[in-house]
């Protein structure tokens, strides 16, 4: 506020009253802000945004996290809960095919009773993004370059939704997604009784739920190696599309290699620096809705400019809510400002 307030050239209580709504700025102040902080003038007559309590969704990493970074993260979300809305306005999109199962004895059977339930069996998912868009999971990227914020979830009026750091290294970015997953399908009441942040035992259950998702017992097993290597990591990684040390753990859990074999594993990893940067990393997963929805506004003559003005945000906005998650070929220069209605299309996605 007060860094708001000298850029303005006002007095700090000024920019207080503005936001406590106590009097409004003039017509030449209201013009600064939206300089200022990259909004449109426009955006400060709307109604308030849909907040996201910290409450409500699950973080990664809790502890490491200032608050600033968590706030920043949940201000990316209220902002793509507009974007989702003005979305579901023009397009019918999958239906919601997300169990509830916090009733499951441990992490690894609801894992397992998930993949039942989609019919993925013992396979490896190729493409876990697609995969949660086509279950009625909504996507959208934060765009937020700190380590501490790996990603999000949350439940919003029966509707789940993912944020990803699309910054991170695809096999991060992957196991991100599942653990996300995790506490969308095992800890929805937790969630709501805001119980779910804070908890390590809570994390260490949507890690366990990942790993088994992603590394099913019976596939693991039956690639195992007699022996196990970093170079042999290395190149069974890519089967399931996890890093080293997340199959290098899940062997570990499965008795495969005993704890002395993992610590020396490790030790290896970080002396190669495989901790830090994933060596032979996989491409990044990109969304199927997202794509095929600016794809086709694009086709109606809707920019991303026109979806920013609608609801009363800046183009920057919209770039960072699909950063990462929408090839380059789809990006389109701002269009001037047409009212144009698209008509509601079923998209279908390929079958996962």
């Amino acid at each position: 506020m007060t860094r708001l307030a000298q850029l303005l050239d006002v007095e700090l209580r000024s920019v207080s009253a503005y936001e406590k709504g106590e009097f409004a700025p003039s017509e030449t102040t209201l013009a600064n802000i939206a300089q200022e902080l990259n909004f449109p003038a426009s955006f400060f007559s709307q109604d308030d945004l849909e907040e996201i309590s910290p409450d409500t969704a699950s973080f990664r990493a809790m502890s490491k996290m200032s608050a600033s970074k968590r706030d920043i993260a949940l201000y990316s979300g209220s902002i793509a809960l507009l974007l989702n809305r003005a979305i579901e306005s023009r397009f019918l999109l999958p239906e919601i095919d997300l169990p509830d199962l916090s009733r499951e004895s441990a992490p690894e059977a609801a894992a397992d009773s998930l993949r039942r339930h989609w019919g993925l069996g013992e396979l490896p998912v190729k493409n876990i993004v697609h995969l949660l868009e086509s279950k009625g999971v909504r996507v959208f990227s934060l765009c937020i370059d700190a380590v501490e914020v790996d990603a999000f979830s949350l439940w919003r009026e029966s509707q789940p939704f993912v944020f990803l750091n699309t910054m991170k290294s695809a096999e991060r970015m992957r196991f991100d997604c599942a653990h996300e997953l995790g506490h969308l399908a095992i800890h929805r009441h937790g969630a709501v009784q805001g119980e779910i942040n804070g908890s390590q035992e809570i994390e260490k259950e949507a890690n366990e739920f990942a790993s088994a998702f992603l590394m099913p017992r019976s596939s693991v097993l039956a690639y195992a190696p007699k022996f196990v290597t970093v170079e042999k990591l290395v190149q069974l990684k890519k089967i399931w599309g996890v890093s080293v040390a997340a199959l290098a753990y899940r062997m570990h859990r499965l008795g495969i290699i005993s704890d002395w074999h993992h610590r020396e594993l490790f030790k290896q990893l970080a002396k190669l620096g495989y901790r830090k940067k994933e060596p032979e990393t996989g491409p990044h997963e990109t969304s199927q809705i997202l794509q095929k929805v600016f794809a086709a506004l694009r086709s109606e003559g809707v920019g991303k400019g026109d979806i920013a003005s609608e609801i009363h945000v800046s183009r920057e906005e919209i770039d960072q809510l699909v950063f990462g998650l929408i090839l380059n070929g789809i990006k389109n220069s701002n269009l001037s400002k047409i009212q144009v209605t698209v008509p509601k299309g079923k998209l279908t996605l390929v079958k996962t």
